[in-house]
């Protein structure tokens, strides 16, 4: 049952992975406000009305992607579209629609200020604050004074309705699977929903009324914004610190929060959208970092197909063995991916301030715009590194490990193998590459000098292996053959780096192992 579920995740993945991030959440987003609107028009969905939904989602949209135009043009970034149709369908879910002008006037100002803190609130060209959660708390906290009441808008989170229910978890569950925060999500929606059950029997007793699970439950789960909340905004990588253990204590934080909203001074709550503010501030915490960036000093192709660039850090870089970096490259007119990719890094933290990538060429025909940029940069271009990330990381302990790697998927092993050369500790590894063909081996005399046993999968045999390298006969890569040739697999933890597909279809073999931890080519 446990490998069918791995496999179908992988195979879920690799579908999602041909969409951008953003144009998954995008057409997500659109995809819930048009059932919206639908069920609205049946009378499923009382309130808001369809004009109103129609109204508000054209208010904020042209709003938000106007000011976003102009700040993106005076900063001399490119210009998202997708960013600011996303932050104004998560704002047209969380605040009350309307028709009047004030209704209208409030949902322009949210708007207004949820774009303006992308630039204003950030951090290295990253988020520090939720933008559609930052414009939906202004907005809310001035409507409780006096001098704004005026404002015909609040936030509402009219999404949490029973009949949007399966909507957001089937919309929901293909983000995550995108983003693979199903577990942080999880965290969070388990705490939520048990706080706010809590926090209802506690005023049962203070009421002296009847206080029934079953409904407590239902209320919370069904009937509340946490699954929206969780799925569309906490997830959201930018506002998301670099290591998982961070990110479950962001997840918990917020679930708190969410579940039992704290009064203010008896004029406003910390509601749904305060509580994922504190949650960003909590992560802006655990990701700060001193201003990195990288001086490209050479590039070379280490498969026809693949290159290397090395750099020269400029300002303390921190990473573990394992993990990536996200480079950003600016570049005019970038297409939907934007001006960021994420590297595992090649080099071990002992080689530095020199710092290595790799990446493949991919499309010649129709190259993305990232990867026209980077390939024209030169030898003295500087990059800048957004951070660092990722839970990729060998066991502390010495015991046996596997490591499967897929094409250029061998970069993290090689930092990983690297480290434990330089440190001089004894581990047990085997390293399985699979590739196309035999040209397509990238690292070879690096990996040699490792000592690490490797078993390569091509279809033509490798010339002049090393011999504590094998050749598997130009066999194919499956469950049946990783257990042929790594029969002591039930003993070693199980690291594999790769498209998604061969992730499924290694898992019936891969859940034998003590342990697997993965490294799938998703995107971002």
């Amino acid at each position: 049952m446990i490998t069918s579920i791995t496999a179908l995740r992988q195979r879920v993945l690799a579908l999602l992975g041909g969409i951008s991030m953003y144009r998954l959440v995008l057409f997500a987003l659109l995809a819930l406000a048009l059932i919206a609107v639908v069920l609205s028009a049946l009378g499923v969905i009382v309130a808001p009305t369809p004009p109103e939904i129609v109204a508000s989602f054209a208010v904020l949209a042209v709003v938000i992607s106007g000011v976003d135009a102009v700040a993106q043009r005076i900063l001399r970034l490119p210009w998202r579209i997708e960013s600011s149709l996303v932050t104004a369908l998560i704002l047209l879910f969380v605040l009350r629609p309307g028709l009047e002008p004030a209704a209208l006037l409030g949902l322009a100002i949210a708007g207004v200020v949820a774009s303006l803190s992308k630039y204003l609130i950030a951090w290295r060209g990253r988020h520090i604050l939720n933008p559609a959660a930052f414009g939906a708390a202004v907005v809310s906290i001035l409507g409780s004074f006096g001098a704004f009441e005026w404002l015909g808008t609040s936030s509402s989170w009219w999404v949490g309705t029973p009949s949007l229910f399966i909507p957001v978890v089937v919309l929901g569950l293909a983000v995550l699977w995108r983003t693979e925060k199903v577990r942080i999500v999880l965290v969070f929606l388990v705490i939520a929903i048990g706080v706010a059950v809590l926090r209802q029997a506690v005023q049962a007793q203070e009421f002296d009324i009847a206080f029934d699970l079953g409904s407590a439950l239902s209320f919370a789960a069904l009937q509340s914004p946490f699954l929206f909340l969780g799925a569309f905004m906490l997830s959201e990588p930018l506002t998301l610190p670099p290591r998982r253990w961070q990110q479950f204590s962001v997840a918990a934080l917020v679930g708190v929060l969410a579940g039992w909203p704290i009064a203010v001074g008896g004029l406003f709550t910390l509601g749904q959208e305060r509580a994922l503010l504190i949650g960003n501030l909590l992560a802006f915490a655990f990701a700060l970092r001193g201003s990195v960036r990288l001086v490209l000093e050479r590039r070379r192709f280490i498969t026809p197909t693949a290159q290397e660039l090395t750099f020269h850090a400029k300002g303390r870089v921190r990473f573990l063995p394992g993990q990536y970096l996200e480079l950003d490259v600016p570049h005019s007119r970038p297409d939907a991916r934007g001006t960021r990719r994420e590297f595992s890094i090649v080099s071990a933290p002992a080689d530095l301030p020199t710092l290595r990538i790799a990446y493949k060429d991919g499309d010649q025909k129709h190259p993305s715009s990232y990867k026209r940029a980077l390939a024209a940069a030169e030898p003295g271009a500087t990059l800048a590194v957004t951070g660092t990330w990722g839970d990729f990381l060998l066991p502390r302990s010495d015991a046996p490990v596997l490591m499967v790697a897929a094409g250029i998927g061998v970069t993290p092993f090689v930092s990983q193998l690297r480290q434990l050369q330089s440190t001089g500790r004894q581990q047990d590894v085997v390293l399985v590459y699979v590739a196309s063909d035999s040209t397509e081996l990238a690292f070879r005399d690096e990996l040699t000098e490792t000592g690490a046993r490797v078993v390569v999968f091509t279809r033509d045999e490798p010339a002049g292996l090393p011999a504590h390298w094998s050749w598997a006969q130009g066999a194919r890569l499956d469950a049946e053959g990783l257990e042929h040739h790594v029969p002591d697999l039930r003993a070693r933890h199980a690291y594999i780096s790769g498209p998604p597909r061969l992730i499924a279809a290694l898992a019936p073999a891969l859940q034998k192992a003590r342990s697997l931890t993965t490294d799938a080519f998703a995107g971002y």
